[in-house]
Order: C-alpha cells, then structure tokens, then sequence
C-alpha cells in the first residue's frame, strides 16, 4: 500500500471516529426520547362518572393520535390515570400522588368542580402545571393565586351572555331556570341575572344537587309560574332528566340548555323532549354540519370523525380533553432543560403565553387569563330529530 493512500485511510478512519465521539459526546445529549408523562384525575366511577369517562376516550384517542404522528420529536406520550370517584378528598390524595412523582410533566383535571377547586392550594404549593377541564371560574381566577392552574371549557359569563341573546331574539320575558347547586351553578345564575337584568328578564330558579336522579317536583315548580321558557344550567344527564320532566308538564315554551349540559350528539331517549330546543356550545360538536373552509376546521372534522369511528357516537366535551394534552405536549417541548427531567416551571411558562386554533375553537391562555377559551368559540345550536345541529 503507499504511503499516500495509507495516509488517506487514517485520515478517514479519524474523521469516522471523531465523529462518532462527537455523536456520544453531544448528539445524545440534545436527543431526548423520554416519555411525556401526563398524570390524568378523572370521575371514573360516581355522580359525574359519565362525563369523566367521555374524557378518558378522547384523553386516549388523542394520546394515539399524537404517539403516532411523528410530531413529537421521537417522543411519546404516557397517560397515568386515577379514580377520584367524583369526591374533592380523594382527588386530592390523587394530586399529591402525582406532584411527588419525578416524571410527571403535568395534570388533566377531570369535570368536577369541587375537586379542582379543592386541589388548587396543593398544586400551587407543589408547583405542577394542571389543566382543568371543569366549568367553574374560580378554578383558574384570581391568577394571581392560582399560578400553575389553567382551565379549558366554556366560561359562564360567555354562555351567560350568549343564552340571554338568544333568549331575546325568542322575544322571551319571563324564565325559569333550573341549576347545578355547585360553584358553577351559582356562578352562572349570577352571570345570568345580570345579563337578563339588562335585557329586562325576569327570572326564577330551582336548585338541583348535582347527585339528584330526579329534578320533577323542582321542574314543576318552575313551570307554575308560566315562563316563556326554560333554561337548564346542570351537567348533561340532569338537564335530559328536566327536559323530560318538563314535557310532562302543561309546558309548552322553549327550553334553553347552558354549555355545561352539552353531552351526546344524540340525544337518544330525551329526542322527543328535547326537540328544537337551543343548546349553547362549541361548534366541533356539529362539525359534520360546517364546511371545512380553514385548517382549523379540516382538523375538528377529522376529530368529529375519529372519535365518532372508534365510539360509535360524539360526546361535545371530548375535544375539551383533547385540547389539553395538545397545549400540555406543546408546552414540554417548547419549554427545554436537561434531557430526561421536566421542567414543570418551563412547562407552566409556556402554558401562560399559548395559543392556538384548537380542536374546541380558538384558545388562548396569558399572564392575566388561565381560562383560555375565547368568547368566540360558541355558538348556537339546536335539536333536530333527534341530534344537535347548527342554528339556522
């Protein structure tokens, strides 16, 4: 061999090795394909167990969908799931579980009020960023006091105002109203006083607790005094209960169903009481109705399809939960550190400044506002043979 082409193989075999060193030395560090952990607390079992499980199906389906895509850089997500069997304690214990756990990124609250609110002390204290997916906003406000605490879902001021301008429109003077005898509950009846104090409504209201099976007698009492019409401020399972209780009555005005009663796109056994009345809620849960004119719009659609392939059905609130596993993913790779270990503060970072078009319609979460869905995410619609579709 000569020394000339002896030389060139040396050199070459040098540039392999120093290349291969400089992968250990460098490229593995930057390389991070360590799982995304998000630890999920959800209503399994209990009073709110039918919408903790709507949750679990889209937390799952959209775990797949992410894992699958390629779009995390070689990562994966992993979901941790508890039973807080719809009770404030033991979602608590389920909380301090998860903060002491190292490789948790982050937590997806379920449906339950209380259970959020409950939790906010220690998840501040334990400083973990935590998405709620229930409705009440002393979840997400003061900020000030709840600074690893965001929430996702419909706003009761936004549906207060959007319900009351439909109200109008069905030139309705006079409501009864039955609601959920909890924080949202009573955070929307004052959202709803004010706005139909404005518009010259009057109103009267029946309490339900969120546990009751049977809301007739508190139907009948509403229907005595002659409204115009009825609004529903309950979970989903009760405000179908009040609609069927009410057309079992002299009733014969409109029924108004508030966001937080949005649930199955069919309304199955409560189609025949239910029919033309309005429902305040997101446009992914008609979807199939609307013309796919954006980005945005093509993926809802896609969602609507996938969820409606894999379950057999569309439920409104699983793009609530959906959403949240997008912002969190999001977050923890745009937040950085060290290879392997989370940046909970970085994650919390990220979360406070996200936006995004998502799959329930605009999002967008700043120093001032954790409670990210915009105004303009809902819309109107109304029962027609038996499922939801869009107004007019």
């Amino acid at each position: 061999m000569s020394p000339i082409r002896s030389a060139t193989i040396a050199a070459l075999v040098s540039a392999v090795v120093a290349t291969t060193l400089t992968g250990c030395q460098f490229g593995a560090a930057e390389t991070d394909t360590s799982p995304i952990v998000i630890a999920v607390d959800l209503e399994l079992s209990g009073a709110a167990a039918p919408v903790g499980r709507t949750y679990q199906r889209a937390l799952e389906l959209k775990r797949d969908q992410l894992n699958s895509s390629g779009a995390l850089n070689g990562r994966k997500i992993k979901l941790n799931f508890k039973d807080n069997r719809s009770d404030a304690a033991e979602s608590l214990r389920n909380i301090a579980d998860f903060s002491s756990d190292s490789q948790v990124s982050a937590i997806i609250m379920g449906g339950c009020n209380e259970c959020a609110l409950g939790a906010v002390g220690a998840i501040n204290e334990k400083r973990i960023p935590t998405i709620a997916l229930a409705a009440s906003g002393a979840i997400a406000s003061p900020v000030a006091d709840r600074r690893y605490v965001f929430k996702l879902g419909p706003n009761a001021a936004d549906s207060a105002a959007a319900l009351t301008t439909e109200l109008r429109r069905n030139n309705v003077r006079k409501v009864g109203a039955l609601v959920s005898d909890d924080d949202y509950g009573r955070e929307g009846m004052a959202a709803l006083k004010s706005e139909l104090d404005k518009a010259n409504i009057t109103l009267r209201e029946q309490k339900a607790k969120i546990t009751d099976t049977d809301v007739s007698q508190q139907v009948r009492l509403l229907t005595a005094s002659k409204p115009n019409a009825l609004v529903f401020w309950t979970p989903p399972e009760q405000a179908m209960l009040a609609a069927t209780s009410a057309q079992q009555t002299t009733f014969r005005g409109s029924l108004f169903f508030d966001a937080g009663a949005a649930g199955d796109l069919f309304l199955g056994a409560a189609a025949k009481a239910t029919e033309r009345a309005t429902l305040i809620f997101t446009q992914t849960m008609v979807i199939d109705d609307v013309i796919a004119t954006t980005p945005a719009k093509a993926s809802r659609r896609q969602w609507f399809q996938d969820y409606t392939a894999r379950f057999g059905g569309y439920n409104g609130s699983s793009s609530f939960a959906a959403d949240a596993i997008q912002l969190i993913a999001d977050a923890e790779l745009r937040a950085g550190g060290e290879a392997g270990k989370v940046n909970r503060d970085g994650i919390r970072d990220v979360l406070e400044t996200s936006q995004m078009d998502g799959l329930s319609g605009p999002i967008r979460m700043t120093p001032d506002n954790h409670s990210g869905l915009m105004p303009q995410a809902l819309t109107t619609l109304v029962a027609r043979n038996g499922r939801w579709r869009l107004a007019g």
